[in-house]
């Protein structure tokens, strides 16, 4: 029997499937009041590693600072804890 029907198959790996680097709204309290947030200030803090295909901003947790928020994606109540401090959220 050939050797391709010998060993199991294991799964299926999309080679086309994005790597968001994800991060919570309470994540981005280090920042002061007023600042941009945005992938190379992240990189700075030390909050993310790499960009990897872009960020992605999710809504656990409270922001009682205003800031303006630039990064790939956002999920709706990530947007809603953003405006409702005062700030304000753009889609790069």
């Amino acid at each position: 029997m050939p050797l391709q029907r010998r060993i199991p198959k294991r799964g299926f790996t999309n080679v086309f499937k994005k790597q968001w680097v994800t991060l919570n709204v309470d994540e981005l309290e280090v920042f002061n009041d007023g600042d941009v947030v945005d992938i190379q200030s992240l990189g700075v803090k030390g909050i993310i590693d790499g960009t990897g295909d872009g960020v992605k901003i999710l809504g656990r947790g409270a922001l009682t600072k205003k800031l303006t928020v630039r990064a790939n994606h956002a999920s709706s109540g990530a947007i809603e804890k953003i405006t409702g401090a005062g700030g304000q959220f753009e889609q790069i």
